[in-house]
């Protein structure tokens, strides 16, 4: 029988930050440049004698990130070298924080922040050039943040909702893209497994995360390695060390032995001022300008709106559908024509604008009309769909397309008996079966209704007079 383990998760994610110019120096931080060597100078460079100089507002994002999470904002903070010999770090070392960070604990989806500090990026290095890499040393000198979790996860998918939410945040407070297929976020998670719930197991570090698919899949197999190698008595072969994840393969490799925090030789940054953050900045005033966050916007959404929870994250992840939205539903106002347009939008609408270039965000006014007549019943379903897809191209007014169109459902009772005692006549078999007890007989009368007025009756209206007709 298979013994209990007991996995324990901590996430260290960087995050690359929206500034003009590099941490240290005036060079332009640009991800998109494509030309290698571009945007370098002697400080990112690390000439003899070229002094940093901190740049304020990579110092302000940080904060914004730690006053969203909760978190303390030290009063006094500094910069301290980490020292290790990488080709891509010019100077041998790179500057971090690590006594002092600017935030410490704060809590992001029920898990608990360690830290938030600030940082520069190193340069990247090109291995696909044959027997030779080179490196380009744009990126080094970017500012980044990184935020250290507590290590209170306990499976991968707490793990990628975690990172997704992060990046979610991120963006929302304008201070980073986070984009990780550009390398702009970057995840690495350590993994412990143990058989006592109370102890911790040996930490392996897995780098090389650059999806939050592979963030998942790379902590599962990681636990299952472990599992297996405890299974088998093999324990001790668990060991502290890096782990790269190869996406081809789907599976962890040994990279390295994983360093502690005394071999980098930490200490404080001789070349940059201490920082008294409380005074540098107003604390105040930067939370109370905070935007309002994916958190607080779920449950207002789910308060005032009552919509899907599957609805209502399409709009946490695209703030521009989301203000659309909302001036649509202001202008709806009750909470059922509400839920039936939020649900055209996130299915009907969406799915257009995946396979349409031509599809935008129309008059919410033009919207709200498509809704009311929906609901109103002045439109079948079908016709509510076939106007859509007119009005999210050329922005017109549903109401006159369904006027032009003949599509306006008949639900005068009247000229609709007409039609359906004439249904009835022509299908003396169809009505014998409903008779007899074949209930999927009625559904056939009204198809024949439908197509007989090409599709204008009201499919409710004409089933409730055929049963009275047919009584």
């Amino acid at each position: 029988m298979k013994n209990s383990y007991y996995p324990t998760i901590g996430l260290e994610i960087h995050a690359e930050l929206k500034t003009n110019t590099k941490m240290f120096c005036a060079c332009k931080n640009d991800p998109d440049e494509g030309h290698p060597n571009i945007n370098i100078c002697p400080v990112c460079m690390a000439h003899p004698g070229a002094l940093p100089v901190i740049n304020k507002k990579a110092v302000e994002n940080v904060i914004k990130v730690g006053l969203a999470l909760k978190g303390k904002i030290a009063d006094l903070t500094e910069f301290d070298r980490k020292n290790y010999f990488y080709p891509d770090i010019p100077k041998g070392y790179q500057i971090s924080q690590y006594k002092y960070p600017i935030v410490s604990g704060g809590q992001l989806l029920g898990v608990d922040i360690t830290r938030v500090h600030l940082e520069e990026d190193t340069g990247t290095n090109k291995h696909d050039k044959g027997d030779y890499s080179l490196i380009d040393f744009n990126r080094a000198g970017v500012p980044l943040m990184e935020l250290v979790t507590e290590p209170v996860i306990h499976n991968a998918k707490t793990a990628g909702n975690f990172a997704r939410e992060l990046q979610l945040l991120l963006r929302y407070l304008d201070v980073s893209e986070a984009n990780m297929e550009k390398g702009e976020m970057r995840v690495e998670a350590n993994i412990s497994l143990s058989s006592d719930k109370n102890k911790f197991g040996t930490k392996v570090e897995v780098k090389n995360l650059n999806s939050f698919r592979s963030v998942e899949k790379a902590i599962a197999y990681e636990i299952k390695r472990m599992e297996e190698l405890y299974e088998t008595g093999k324990e001790s072969e668990i060991v502290q060390e890096t782990r790269g994840w190869d996406e081809s393969k789907q599976k962890t490799f040994s990279q390295r032995k994983k360093e502690s925090s005394h071999d980098y030789r930490y200490f404080p940054e001789p070349d940059l001022p201490k920082m008294k953050l409380h005074e540098a900045f107003d604390l105040k005033k930067m939370k109370k300008e905070l935007p309002e966050l994916p958190e607080t916007k779920r449950a207002r959404y789910k308060k005032d709106f009552g919509i899907k929870d599957e609805d209502t994250e399409v709009y946490i992840n695209d703030p521009v559908l989301s203000s659309w939205f909302e001036e649509v539903a202001k202008i709806l106002g009750d909470t059922d024509s509400i839920k039936l347009a939020s649900n055209y939008i996130t299915s009907d609408y969406v799915g257009l604008k995946k396979t349409n270039p031509e599809v935008k965000l129309i008059k919410p006014e033009n919207f709200a009309e498509l809704i009311k007549m929906a609901k109103g019943g002045y439109i079948s379903s079908r016709a509510t769909k076939d106007i859509m897809g007119r009005i999210v191209i050329n922005d017109e007014s549903p109401e006159k397309i369904a006027q032009k169109e003949g599509l306006l459902q008949q639900n005068d009772e009247g000229a609709l008996k007409e039609v359906i005692q004439k249904i009835i006549d022509a299908n003396p078999k169809v009505v014998a079966d409903y008779k007899g007890g074949k209930g999927q007989a009625l559904m056939s009368l009204v198809g024949q209704v439908m197509k007989e007025t090409k599709g204008s009756a009201n499919p409710e209206v004409t089933k409730k007079l055929l049963i009275n007709l047919l009584k």
